[in-house]
């Protein structure tokens, strides 16, 4: 098992348990890129400079705040280690709120909560099991990141196993502000008719959710590309798409999309990658000078 991104005590009143925290996502890219300069196609490299002395060392850079216009005061990072933060090992739960009660868009990033050991076990599973029956998530903050984090706890969807999830949240004031944008849309009276439509197509395209369904095609194709750079192949490009009739009638565009409009597919993510045309690539090779 990795190492915990985070472990310390959860905190409900009197009662607390150590738990540990594990990211839950990875990046999964395989098509990484590189900075080259185009005339040499040497890879370029990034030096931290001052404008006195040049190049600077890694362990000769330390944080500074701006108080004043140039002037800083530094911080070490055994002083920041010493901070008085009680978050930065406990997670002490404010309150408790419905699930259904926080906008999704608070959350920011998941991680998988474990107990910190067999002995914490028993109130770790007591707590989930409290979390899960009467449907409430655990509101806390802990520090980790350089920053105090708001955390929402809730027990684990997935019923094959007794773990809890921790997700990263977001305070009110880095959201912004929706009047900004939603403010200028203005209020349209829905018709009855196009509602149900719109409803009926909603049915029919409904499913479980299978997150193996879906897939980055967007890496896949950089992924082509590169391939067939590397091998001198034709590269794969799309064919220009077809312009769509322009809709005049919203309810026939209903009607027609219930009853299985063949531009439906084509819009789908498996279409979407069909029509590819075979382009040959100029030759990147560059010849170089031996040593």
């Amino acid at each position: 098992m990795a190492r915990p991104y985070w472990s310390g005590q959860i905190q409900i009143s009197l009662v607390s348990f150590g738990v540990k925290l594990f990211p839950a996502i990875e990046a999964k890219s395989e098509i990484r890129f590189h900075q080259l300069s185009r005339k040499t196609g040497e890879r370029i490299h990034h030096q931290k400079i001052s404008a006195d002395e040049g190049p600077v060392e890694k362990d000769e850079i330390v944080k500074g705040y701006e108080y004043r216009k140039g002037q800083y005061v530094t911080i070490e990072p055994e002083e920041i280690e010493h901070l008085r933060i009680p978050s930065r090992h406990t997670l002490a739960v404010e309150q408790f709120v419905d699930e259904e009660e926080i906008p999704p868009s608070f959350f920011e990033k998941p991680y998988f909560v474990t107990p910190e050991s067999d002995t914490q076990g028993e109130a770790f599973a007591v707590v989930r099991k409290a979390l899960q029956t009467t449907k409430k998530v655990a509101l806390g903050k802990i520090a980790f990141g350089g920053r105090e984090h708001l955390v929402a706890i809730a027990p684990s969807a997935d019923e094959r196993f007794s773990g809890m999830m921790a997700y990263i949240m977001r305070y009110a004031e880095e959201l912004r502000d929706p009047a900004t944008y939603f403010g200028h849309i203005k209020k349209v009276s829905v018709d009855e008719d196009q509602l149900s439509l719109a409803k009926e197509l909603i049915k029919r395209k409904s499913a479980k959710f299978n997150p193996d369904k879906f897939k980055d095609e967007y890496e896949t194709a950089l992924k082509e590309l590169v391939e067939a750079k590397v091998k001198n192949e034709p590269l794969p490009t799309e064919e220009p798409v077809p312009k769509r009739a322009k809709v005049i009638n919203l309810m026939d565009a209903l009607r027609k999309s219930v009853k299985g409009d063949t531009d439906s597919a084509k819009k789908s993510p498996t279409g979407a990658r069909k029509g590819l045309t075979l382009v040959k690539p100029k030759s990147t090779a560059k010849k170089r000078k031996s040593a």
